[in-house]
């Protein structure tokens, strides 16, 4: 796993070049939005659990066929595996928030996701959409604990709904 220090160090080392300007000004946002970083992190551990529960009520609450028979998640055991997904989803966005890369994601996420899922039928849109309401529970939680500029936020989670959702919604 990479984060944003190594792969700014890795391409400039493969061009051979020193840091310039723009080197320098992605470093320094990295550093300045650290504290934040930690303390949205923290804030997900101690509350992933409502966070999918949130998340899971409302898809489930704007795409009820999901619920009902014949749904993808009908069946306690399918439940159960949608919020374990998202869990997962959460979970894996946290690790790329706190190293300013989306590298993990692509690495342990998101690399033959879709073609499981296709495999296995689950339907692709509602992924998506539960991803971002994992991103916008997030986010409301970390301004009312006093993060001022959460678009740091944006990043993991819109990196897996863009790579997952290019197609099927």
């Amino acid at each position: 796993m990479k984060d944003a220090v190594t792969t700014l160090i890795r391409n400039y080392d493969v061009a051979g070049r020193y840091f310039d300007r723009n080197a320098m000004d992605s470093l320094k946002s990295y550093f300045e939005s650290g504290m934040s970083r930690l303390a949205v992190a923290s804030m997900i551990t101690a509350n992933a659990a409502a966070i999918v529960k949130q998340a899971g009520s409302q898809l489930f609450e704007e795409v009820p066929e999901l619920i009902r028979p014949g749904g993808n998640a009908y069946t306690t055991r399918r439940y159960s595996a949608c919020l374990r997904d998202m869990d997962y989803y959460l979970r894996y966005a946290t690790y790329a928030l706190v190293a300013g890369d989306n590298d993990v994601l692509d690495e342990r996420v998101l690399q033959g996701l879709r073609e499981t899922y296709n495999s296995l039928t689950v339907p692709i849109g509602p992924t998506v959409m539960g991803i971002q309401m994992m991103k916008e529970i997030v986010k409301g939680m970390a301004a009312s604990q006093g993060v001022e500029d959460t678009s740091f936020l944006d990043a993991p989670f819109d990196h897996m709904t863009r790579e997952l959702g290019e197609k099927d919604l």
